[in-house]
């Protein structure tokens, strides 16, 4: 029994020895996790928070648009430049009602400014959208350029678009060609790109039956 106790003595020795070596880097530790918890909690609610402020702007730019007022729209699309999906989004309607109000090189401006900090998911859009203005303002080559690597059907045809009106037909084929390969044989725009791909000097191939 004495043996017992002695090792429970220097067991309870040990630990309170490993505890005075320790014990700093274990609160520490504990610091710091709670800190990255806070810290994680807060970055969440900051991101919540500008995700509200990016939504009321671009309601605030929608009705500017809406009520025909764009230079208000445009001022406010300034506070979305980097906002993700929402600044992509005004610049698409901002463009759309600025050429439709005969302002082609402010639509181009608009698409060209939205590049900074553009969602991803909606890049091809943007480029494709601001190389149909270039190709209407008789800068095909700048169009071209833009949808060099164009992969989505939309931007190929626009591509093939650029080409033709650089009446390189060899390569606007081959990009029309290439955008109906990438369509759905039941799609709306299908007949036009096929009609496109005729100009140029292409023919159709007719969809495989099973």
């Amino acid at each position: 029994m004495a043996i017992e106790l002695l090792d429970e003595h220097e067991q309870g020795e040990r630990v309170r020895e490993w505890l005075r070596r320790n014990g700093f880097g274990l609160f520490a530790g504990v610091v710091l996790g709670l800190g990255m918890i806070g810290g994680w909690q807060w970055w969440q609610r900051h991101q919540h928070g500008e995700r509200v402020q990016a939504g009321e702007h671009y309601q605030a730019a929608l009705a500017s648009i809406q009520a025909g007022d764009l230079d208000a729209a445009r001022n406010q699309a300034q506070e979305l430049r980097k906002g993700g999906v929402y600044g992509a989004l005004i610049a698409f309607d901002l463009a759309k009602a600025q050429f439709e109000a005969g302002d082609r090189e402010a639509a181009i401006a608009t698409l060209q400014q939205a590049a900074d900090g553009a969602d991803p998911a909606l890049e091809p859009i943007r480029r494709q959208r601001l190389a149909q203005l270039l190709i209407d303002a008789g800068q095909a080559q700048e169009a071209a350029t833009l949808l060099s690597d164009a992969a989505d059907a939309t931007g190929l045809e626009t591509l093939g678009d650029a080409r033709f009106a650089l009446e390189q037909r060899d390569q606007a084929r081959g990009a029309y060609e290439e955008a109906l390969r990438r369509m759905d044989v039941a799609a709306p725009q299908r007949r036009l790109v096929e009609l496109k791909l005729t100009q140029a000097g292409g023919k159709p191939s007719q969809p495989e039956t099973i």
